[in-house]
């Protein structure tokens, strides 16, 4: 067993950043070695979760489980190593004419992080959470026995690992179905909404869509408040795309991505610059709607464009809060949640919206509910708790929760929905920071 060692670990938000022993191994040996020599383990795929979710005292890293195992081009179905990134699968299979049929706003994120987060796109009111699309996958459990879960073996432990966090166990492999597409474009529709009465209008109108978001100002006040863009776009046709995108349609071409160089000094990022961009994003679109087709990347991934923007926020590190409100409540819900925001001064130009569809019944430890969805960046500074527990108040009154793969600070009430985990072996600081505040 190699010598136990401590380093700075932190997730994507650069908060908290902790000291613990975090160990890489590609051997499922040298991983049953080190569950059984640790009291507690937790799991860390890429990284790209935010606060402590994938944090612990001893942190099992699964950047060397990145080998594929199988790829069955008739049917679409990978296997897969759960340290293989969405990224990587995306660069073997789109070529192919498949595309994940699920994907969060990121595709640095792995596969294991994606099932354990059971991770959701703008697609949920269509097709659901990632979940849907997994097969099978295998589990390292507590005593270092290696287990095939799936709907009809070990069911228990399938649905507990689905969103699951990481608490039942190390995913090692996966196999999961992708969905045809016929280029790597979107056909996309981006329409400006003048407040929150018309973007929820317009969510309704698109419900046939299968791709849905919208980014929100959330600075605006009175009349303006919900000032937004919704977007909304499906995979093109190889006939209805433009004739300088169809001679290799399945296939991208390379684009330079500049890098944050350094971390932006803590003044940069305020209500006014906030403001500013906020105003320029929404101007920049001269139209009230606009048809076009765009490479599937910037669509589902505008940030990944550039490496190391999360540096932007500053070396104090910023949180992601996302929430859902129930259907029913969601305008009223939002209203007050967007309202609070701007009478904090603490603005987000990170502000996206999505719509939730029915949520599976089976999935019991996922996040999505019927609603509305808002998740949004915050700076951290000294007024950031503040705020967050005035929007816990907020979300808890509508009954609405909170996405544990974003949650740092948030209170337990509203992240301590998970069931049917109870591994002593298995624990991150997020789970260990919510049983302390139930306590």
């Amino acid at each position: 067993m190699k010598p136990n060692f401590t380093q700075k670990v932190t997730n994507w938000g650069n908060y908290p950043v902790v000291e613990k022993e975090m160990r890489s191994e590609d051997s499922f040996k040298n991983i049953k070695e080190f569950v059984l020599n640790h009291n507690e383990v937790i799991a860390r795929g890429n990284g790209r979760c935010y606060g402590d979710a994938s944090l612990g005292e001893s942190i099992f890293s699964t950047k060397k489980l990145n080998k594929f195992i199988s790829f069955d081009r008739l049917n679409g179905i990978i296997e897969c190593e759960s340290g293989v990134l969405l990224s990587e699968v995306l660069e073997i299979s789109v070529p192919q004419g498949y595309f994940l049929y699920v994907t969060p706003g990121t595709k640095f994120v792995s596969v294991g992080g994606a099932i354990a987060s059971d991770v959701h796109g703008k697609n949920h009111h269509a097709e659901g959470c990632f979940s849907e699309y997994v097969i099978e996958f295998k589990l390292m459990i507590e005593n270092g026995e290696i287990i095939t879960c799936s709907r009809e073996e070990n069911s228990d432990k399938f649905w507990a690992t689905i969103g699951g966090m990481g608490l039942t166990g190390i995913i090692l492999t996966a196999k999961f179905k992708l969905k045809n597409i016929e280029s790597a474009y979107i056909r996309q529709e981006s329409i400006k909404a003048d407040n929150l009465d018309e973007i929820f209008k317009l969510f309704d109108e698109s419900e046939s869509w299968t791709y849905t978001v919208a980014w929100i100002d959330c600075l605006q006040k009175g009349k303006n408040i919900g000032r937004s863009i919704l977007m909304r776009g499906e995979h093109a046709f190889q006939h209805e795309l433009p004739q300088t995108m169809t001679k290799n349609p399945l296939r991208l071409k390379k684009k330079l991505q500049p890098t944050v160089p350094f971390y932006f000094p803590g003044f940069v990022l305020n209500a006014l610059t906030v403001k500013i961009f906020n105003w320029l994003y929404y101007k920049k679109q001269s139209k009230k709607e606009v048809k076009n087709f765009i490479d599937y990347e910037t669509f589902f991934y505008p940030l990944d464009a550039i490496n190391e923007w999360n540096k932007i926020y500053g070396k104090s590190g910023f949180i992601q809060y996302q929430m859902v409100i129930p259907k029913e409540a969601g305008k009223e819900g939002m209203k007050r949640i967007l309202e609070t925001i701007a009478n904090s001064g603490n603005g987000s130009f990170l502000a996206v919206l999505k719509l939730f569809g029915k949520n599976n019944p089976e999935a019991y430890n996922s996040f999505p509910v019927e609603g509305y969805t808002l998740a949004l960046d915050f700076k951290v500074n000294s007024k950031l708790k503040k705020l967050v527990d005035q929007l816990d108040s907020i979300v808890q009154e509508f009954g609405g929760r909170i996405y544990l793969t974003k949650d740092s600070m948030s209170r337990s009430s509203l992240t301590n929905y998970l069931k049917n985990i109870r591994s002593p072996k298995f624990v991150s600081l997020q789970h260990k920071r919510i049983l302390n505040n139930n306590s």
